[in-house]
């Protein structure tokens, strides 16, 4: 039996592993064996996509953490890791007033549903929390966080010359659109939804454009689909580019097609050259593919670590520089992508600034909210927020330099404002008041 083992070890150091080191590393059974390792858990049963808007909270759970495996994905690998140091600090101080009771951290959790939190303050974690079973390796899906990230590559493109110009019609890169309602839109109209194009983003209601949508991805054909749904030549526009805001999945599908043609390159593999192994991402992404190695879809379907979703927060906040001093947008970028546009409906009696910039919502507390505190903490011309429906939110606020990061299964898709979204905004100001003591 010692001689078995010893010629076992001697056959080991000729193949150039150990034995310790090949039991510990787990086979990769999760369906994406591009991944260097799977992440966990690894549920066994998925709820079916295409029931996606309809799903209780415990399907929302095990599907938004499946997602990298419930359809085709491109994985974007990390380089080198640059984990983010963790100095723990105190939140029992940050409390919240909503409509006459006041909450905590643990409370807003639980009122939430939330199943994964980080605060990054000065570069550090102060904070974290995983719930529903989720860990440090889970992939969450972004939903339409998924459209900050590719307004900011967009910003990437255009350092990089692919795109000349934000004001370049998108029929220019995406000759796709010519002689369709998109063909004189912009690439910033596109950016900012104000192509005053028709798009149905009706969550609740299975025949709206979104929910068309959701059934393409979930049969084969996808990017076909897709791009027929988008560019059907019956859609029309309901204003001329520039004038109204009106949010759509569908310009956001795209402009990441867009994208993709103007680099020659899918989103998963510019995101991999330009941000992820240069900023020095912990784990492997993945993107929601509808065409593997082509195409990936730019309205959202972008599956991270919570660390790595914080980590994006951190490159934002520190206006897209690399650790070596490279700068990978162009100066002044994040302070245009939270800039409002003043078109009309981004313009409310809530949010007179506007609420939509480069793919970048303002989330403030309105200026017409009643019976709630702290109204102040993370200002409107400071604070930046990537939104997606059931409660994926990155918050960054460069002035602060705070980044925060939620995963969340709220009830519904696209509450009320004066429901999760409001609660949302005072936690995180409550907590970036505690952490500027």
């Amino acid at each position: 039996m010692r001689k078995m083992k010893t010629e076992l070890c001697l056959l080991a150091l000729c193949l150039g592993f150990s034995l310790n080191a090949a039991a510990a590393q787990p086979a990769n059974d999760c369906g994406v064996p591009q991944l260097a390792a799977c992440p966990q858990p690894a549920d066994t049963r998925l709820p079916d996509v295409k029931d996606m808007l309809t799903w209780d909270r415990q399907q929302r759970v095990v599907g938004f953490r499946s997602d990298f495996r419930a359809y085709p994905g491109d994985v974007f690998k990390a380089g080198e890791p640059r984990p983010i140091p963790l100095v723990s600090r105190s939140l029992k101080e940050a409390t919240y007033e909503y409509h006459g009771h006041r909450y905590g951290v643990e409370d807003y959790i639980k009122r939430n549903d939330v199943t994964g939190m980080m605060v990054i303050k000065n570069g550090s974690i102060a904070y974290q929390y995983y719930g529903s079973g989720n860990t440090p390796t889970t992939l969450w899906t972004s939903r339409s966080v998924g459209k900050s990230v590719v307004s900011t590559l967009v910003g990437a493109a255009v350092k990089e010359g692919k795109i000349a110009s934000l004001d370049d019609e998108i029929v220019k890169y995406n000759p796709d659109v010519k002689g369709t309602a998109w063909e004189h839109v912009t690439v910033r109209q596109l950016m900012q939804h104000t192509s005053g194009v028709k798009w149905n983003e009706d969550y609740t209601n299975p025949q709206s454009d979104f929910a068309k949508l959701t059934q393409c991805e979930a049969n084969k054909g996808t990017y076909d689909c897709v791009k027929a749904l988008v560019n059907d030549p019956a859609r029309k526009a309901y204003a001329k580019p520039g004038e109204a805001w009106s949010y759509s999945s569908g310009g956001a599908w795209l402009l990441g097609d867009t994208l993709e043609k103007a680099t020659g390159k899918s989103l998963a593999q510019y995101l991999q050259e330009k941000i992820w192994q240069p900023y020095g991402m912990t784990h492997d992404g993945v993107w929601h593919s509808y065409q593997p190695g082509k195409h990936d879809v730019g309205a959202h379907g972008f599956n991270a670590t919570l660390e790595d979703w914080g980590k994006f927060g951190l490159f934002i906040m520190n206006d897209g520089v690399l650790p070596d001093g490279t700068r990978v947008l162009p100066d002044n970028w994040v302070k245009d992508a939270r800039t409002w546009n003043t078109a009309d409906k981004s313009v409310t009696a809530g949010h007179p600034d506007g609420s939509y910039g480069y793919q970048w919502w303002n989330n403030s507390v309105p200026v017409n909210a009643k019976d709630v505190a702290p109204v102040k903490g993370l200002e409107s011309r400071d604070t930046m927020w990537a939104l997606g429906i059931f409660g994926q939110v990155i918050v960054v606020n460069p002035k602060e330099q705070l980044v925060i990061v939620q995963w969340s299964t709220w009830p519904k898709a696209e509450p009320s404002f004066s429901a999760q979204p409001l609660e949302a905004s005072l936690m995180f100001n409550a907590i970036a008041n505690t952490l500027a003591k």
